[in-house]
C-alpha cells in the first residue's frame, strides 16, 4: 500500500488500509490489481480520474490519422492538367496523406489498358523520391486504381 504522501506502507491488511483512507478524507484505489499482492494507493479518486481522462486526450489530440486522397485522371490527360494532379499529389504527401490514383477509362478507352499502365507508372516514377506503392496498380472494371503512401522520414 502507498499512502496518500506517496511513501510506501508495505504490506497492509485491507479494514487497515481503508481505515487509514477514510482518516486521511480519501479513497484507496488499486493501482495494480494483477500484482501478488495487489498494490493500492491513498488518493482522492475523482481527481485520479479526472488527470486519467486528461492524458488520454491528450494522446489523441496528438495522434495523426492518415486520410486517402483520391486523383481522378483519364489515360489521355492533357500535359497541363497532369501536371496539375501531380502539384496535389505532391501537396498530399507533404501533409502525410496517402493517395489513391484512379484512371477512369471510358467507351473504347479499354481497349488501350496499357496507355493506363503507362500513365500510372510515369506518376509512379515521379513519386518515387517521396511515396511508395503501397498498392500496384489493378484493373477494378472500368478503372485502373493505384494507391501510394508518403515514406516517413
Amino acid at each position: 500500500m502507498i499512502d496518500h504522501e506517496g511513501q510506501n506502507r508495505g504490506v497492509v491488511p485491507t479494514q487497515e488500509a481503508l481505515d487509514l483512507a477514510i482518516e486521511a478524507g480519501m479513497d484507496l484505489v488499486e493501482i495494480q490489481p494483477n500484482a501478488e499482492p495487489p498494490v493500492c494507493k491513498i488518493l482522492d479518486y475523482g481527481r485520479f480520474k479526472y488527470q486519467s481522462q486528461k492524458k488520454a486526450s491528450e494522446t489523441r489530440k496528438k495522434q495523426k490519422t492518415v486520410e486517402i486522397k483520391e486523383i481522378k485522371m483519364r489515360p489521355n490527360i492533357d500535359t497541363h492538367d497532369y501536371e496539375v494532379k501531380m502539384k496535389a499529389i505532391q501537396r498530399f504527401f507533404s501533409e502525410g496523406d496517402k493517395v489513391k490514383v484512379t484512371l477512369r477509362f471510358r467507351g473504347r478507352e479499354m481497349a488501350h489498358q496499357d496507355l493506363g499502365m503507362k500513365l500510372l507508372m510515369q506518376v509512379r516514377d515521379e513519386t518515387a523520391d517521396v511515396a511508395k506503392i503501397e498498392s500496384s496498380p489493378r484493373l477494378e472494371g472500368r478503372q485502373m486504381v493505384m494507391v501510394l503512401a508518403p515514406i516517413q522520414r
